[in-house]
């Protein structure tokens, strides 16, 4: 394909991403407005902000990569990424908006009066975070390599040095706008060139997809035939689905967007319309895979399958029209790493702000301003450590390695929060407990996948996809621990619990001192 097309497209995203965050240091002043965007925005424009957000390297490349080279069985990652919304919504989504909160570490320490659990969320948050931004610098220089043929560092540069021009000017007021425009624009990049394609291949008359002749191969068009020539791969099909329908919810990058909305009914309307926008993506991403089978059987030596997305229109059409559809998608997915590294730099951000830097700040200036200075300080180094670490990072599957950090996510912040919210009788204790067994376990599983790969037969399936076990366990350690110590459940439970479940503008009286 032609690199010129595909430069201006994504010159042009970067431009409108630094320029909307610009505009955002008119609007934002204060640290409301840096951390939650003074909880006004609206369901829709919320909504828009997070489908921006959430649609990342793995939905706009790596699910398409996953069913060219896997098969039918990858269709659950969209699946299940959508349906971790509806979970969302039925179990906290308004009660999380009600606790007041800026972040999970500090709705941990509204909860159960615990400093130590902030600590705790604290390391999680950034831990998560981290693990989630890997794939995003990974999957531009993926993309800026395709399209120019560029040093996979460079377009991994270019994504920290944009995000950290419009996360600094503005915070959260103006990422919110940045990735409102960029959920319709990568809804439009992804849309366009699938209906273009499509009228090809009817025109041409194209034969049924083919299959790879790879392990798994021949069951590539048939559910649970081996999720990609894994060993067990019911097994890896239900844990993948448990992972990412619970995992939604412990991303931190996602949940710190609840916090924005004005109260809890904005929190519900705003998840229903997550749920669409989701669902109208994600029409679109398998048809990449599968026509990926008819004009691109076997990818140009060395590239990834992630890839096949921006390979794919200059195959089937190589002309002009090939080149501006890969232009165009190679600025879809550009966007699509700008908004996901902007809401993990928000988040990660603020967790760096609060917990770490804003008591060494205090000394230099006070107020408010030292936390808008704390803030900015923080973004620098949230979103520089993890693009460090991704020139020194084994290449995973985008989806997979999103994959991972959505395993951790269900393994520790599920658990908290939805006990958190529901069940009166969860103790420090047992909070602590659940958040450092789940956390233990995924992260050994998640390091051990990465760092030497997957193994053959079960130890294989456990490891590479660990929520099927981990969740479970983390659970049932936080029930048991809560209930063997019953003393160490928090004083202020039923007036947490109250102000969580009770009607929308309830003001509590005063405590005792308070």
């Amino acid at each position: 394909m032609s690199s010129h097309y595909g430069i201006v497209a994504i010159v042009a995203v970067c431009a409108l991403t630094a320029g909307v965050g610009a505009f955002g240091l008119r609007l934002s002043r204060t640290t409301s407005d840096f951390y939650v965007a003074s909880r006004a925005v609206s369901p829709r424009l919320n909504a828009s902000a997070i489908g921006g957000e959430y649609l990342s390297a793995a939905s706009f490349l790596g699910i398409a990569g996953l069913i060219y080279s896997r098969g039918a069985d990858m269709l659950w990652f969209p699946v299940g990424y959508t349906v971790g919304y509806l979970v969302l919504l039925v179990l906290i989504a308004a009660p999380l908006r009600r606790s007041g909160a800026y972040t999970v570490p500090d709705f941990a320490e509204a909860r159960l009066d615990s400093p130590r659990i902030r600590r705790l969320c604290s390391v999680l948050v950034i831990g998560i975070g981290w693990l989630y931004l890997l794939p995003q610098f990974q999957g531009a220089g993926l993309a800026l390599h395709v399209v120019t043929g560029a040093p996979a560092w460079v377009g991994g540069l270019i994504v920290a040095v944009v995000v950290l021009l419009s996360v600094v000017a503005g915070g959260m007021r103006s990422i919110t706008f940045v990735q409102a425009v960029q959920y319709w624009l990568k809804l439009t990049a992804i849309c366009i060139p699938a209906f273009v394609l499509l009228m090809l291949w009817l025109r041409q008359g194209q034969p049924a997809p083919v299959v790879l002749s790879e392990p798994g191969g021949g069951g590539w068009a048939r559910p649970l035939s081996g999720f990609g020539g894994q060993d067990h791969p019911t097994y890896w099909t239900y844990s993948t689905l448990l992972a990412l329908c619970l995992g939604t919810m412990g991303l931190p990058h996602v949940i710190v967007r609840f916090y924005t909305n004005p109260d809890g009914h904005a929190a519900r309307r705003t998840t229903s319309w997550v749920i669409g926008l989701l669902a109208a993506f994600y029409v679109f991403t398998p048809l990449y895979g599968v026509w990926g089978r008819v004009w691109l059987p076997q990818l140009p030596h060395g590239l990834h399958p992630d890839s096949v997305v921006l390979l794919l229109p200059s195959a089937a059409s190589p002309t002009t029209l090939g080149d501006v559809l890969s232009a165009l998608l190679a600025g879809g997915a550009f966007a699509a790493f700008l908004s996901t590294a902007s809401g993990l730099t928000i988040s990660v951000a603020g967790v760096l702000d609060q917990d770490l830097l804003r008591p060494r700040l205090h000394a230099w200036t006070g107020g408010d301003a030292m936390s808008v200075q704390g803030f900015r300080v923080a973004a620098v180094l949230g979103i520089l450590v993890p693009y460090g670490l991704s020139l020194a990072g084994a290449s995973v599957a985008l989806a997979s390695a999103v994959g991972l950090a959505f395993a951790v996510a269900a393994s520790t912040f599920c658990p908290l929060l939805v006990l958190g919210v529901w069940w009166r009788r969860l103790s420090t204790v047992g909070a602590a407990a659940g958040l450092g067994i789940g956390g233990t376990l995924a992260l050994l599983a998640v390091s051990t996948t990465v760092l030497f790969g997957v193994p053959a037969g079960w130890p294989g399936a456990l490891l590479s996809q660990p929520a099927a076990w981990t969740v479970p366990i983390t659970f049932l350690v936080t029930i048991v621990v809560s209930l063997a110590t019953p003393d160490r459940v928090p004083q202020g439970t039923g007036r947490m619990m109250v102000l969580l479940h009770g009607p929308e503008g309830l003001v509590l009286p005063a405590t005792r001192g308070g």
